[in-house]
């Protein structure tokens, strides 16, 4: 299970149509709304700034949050919609859903390197690059990973490990159907480096010289 979800903290909205939610706007709130499972739907207020960071940092209709609204019970929600301005651009409005235990939802799954210590690779001076330092899964709301393990510790310089090599947590699959690159040990630059002057110089060697003669007539 994962160990951080974290915590989104609104209001009940008293009141509903479009008076009830221009008057949270104009109160620097954000009207939404909460709706699904076997509970009826919840109209809610949330604090406009701290929606437009968590907006900005990206992933927000993919990241499950643990919905805290005072005189109710806690829930986890994930956003469905967010209705925006057309021309500001800004949030007007915004859709939650409650999940079940059973919930099939994708969510990015941060990515834990093992295996660092006795990588032959890394021993002989090789580079770790994390080519996706979180990947996205198709996971059960209630088995969500805490992260995604991969072991390096036989990876080589010029290796590369894909999501096949990955055990992944019971229930989930990634959304991308291919097999894709998630880490790769590459030779340092300077080996690199080394690498493309020594070949410069046998190429410069193997340009052959031709003499030139006399014109034709001469």
């Amino acid at each position: 299970m994962a160990g951080e979800i974290p915590d989104l903290i609104a209001q009940e909205r008293t009141g509903t149509g479009k008076g009830a939610a221009r008057q949270a706007r104009r109160d620097g709130m954000v009207p939404g709304i909460v709706f699904g499972g076997d509970t009826n739907p919840l109209p809610i207020n949330l604090d406009f700034n701290k929606l437009l960071t968590m907006l900005r940092k990206g992933r927000f209709k993919s990241t499950l949050f643990n919905l805290k609204v005072d005189g109710h019970d806690d829930v986890r929600v994930i956003c469905r919609d967010v209705q925006r301005h057309v021309v500001k651009d800004l949030p007007t409005h915004v859709d939650f859903m409650r999940l079940k235990r059973t919930t099939k939802i994708n969510l990015f799954i941060n990515v834990e390197v093992s295996g660092e210590e006795v990588s032959p690779g890394l021993k002989k001076g090789g580079v770790l690059t994390l080519v996706r330092p979180e990947v996205e899964l198709v996971v059960t709301a209630a088995d969500i990973p805490e992260s995604l393990v991969i072991d390096i510790s036989e990876m080589e310089i010029g290796d590369n490990l894909t999501i096949s090599d990955v055990k992944l947590p019971e229930g989930s699959k990634p959304t991308i159907d291919r097999d894709f690159v998630i880490a790769q040990i590459s030779a340092p630059s300077a080996l690199i480096s080394a690498g493309d002057d020594e070949d410069d110089e046998t190429a410069a060697d193997e340009v052959p010289t031709t003499e030139m003669g006399p014109p034709d007539g001469e």
